[in-house]
């Protein structure tokens, strides 16, 4: 079974990590723990996600306040396969790449880090400043994949769902577990049939 660890702060953009959890909750294959920040929470009620707290909770097998040093994920003899950090702020991403290890998120990327393990981005921020990039690319220098929420249109998609799913799937893809969570690029002929059928709806 993959152990997957998933870390939510405050930079806009929650359903990314919703997305991401709906996607391991259902694969019976992984177990999912969870970190969020306290404005990730507060993300939540603001932007219109449809999810409460609890649902959003419910759906890791495992939950840890951001406060909780003592957490298992915060020690590098936990094993796990990788951990995103979806969305991740800027304040966040600078706290990684300086290894301030202030809160759970920042110390269990510390260990991800120093364990060699993988470890993903997805910075939500626009424009970026450069302080932001230096950050991003200290980060990948060290192995760290960036993964900022940028939308795909060849798949022609119709609802905000569409969009974040196609960001979930690249997640997933990198994370090696196999997925069916959007349209894949097939080819200019099969891009041109999709095209003509979503025009026919």
């Amino acid at each position: 079974m993959k152990k997957i660890v998933i870390g939510i702060t405050g930079a806009s953009g929650i359903i990314y990590g919703i997305s991401l959890l709906q996607a391991l909750h259902s694969n019976s294959d992984v177990e999912t723990h969870l970190v969020m920040s306290k404005w990730a929470k507060e993300n939540l009620a603001i932007e219109s996600t449809g999810y409460s707290l609890k649902e959003v909770k419910d759906l890791a097998d495992y939950v840890y306040d951001e406060q909780d040093m003592g957490a298992k994920i915060a020690s590098g003899s936990f094993q796990h396969d990788g951990m995103v950090v979806v969305p991740a702020s800027m304040k966040s991403l600078a706290a990684i790449a300086i290894g301030l290890g202030d809160t759970l998120i920042g110390r269990a990327a510390d260990v991800t880090l120093k364990e060699n393990r993988l470890l993903i981005v997805v910075p939500r921020e626009s424009p970026f400043n450069q302080i932001h990039l230096e950050n991003m690319l200290k980060l990948s220098k060290m192995g760290v994949e960036v993964i900022p929420p940028i939308p795909a249109f060849y798949n022609n998609p119709q609802t905000i769902n569409d969009i974040v799913n196609h960001n979930t799937m690249k997640l997933l893809d990198h994370l090696h577990i196999k997925n069916d969570q959007s349209l894949r690029w097939d080819g200019m002929v099969n891009a041109k049939k999709l095209i003509r059928q979503t025009q026919q709806r």
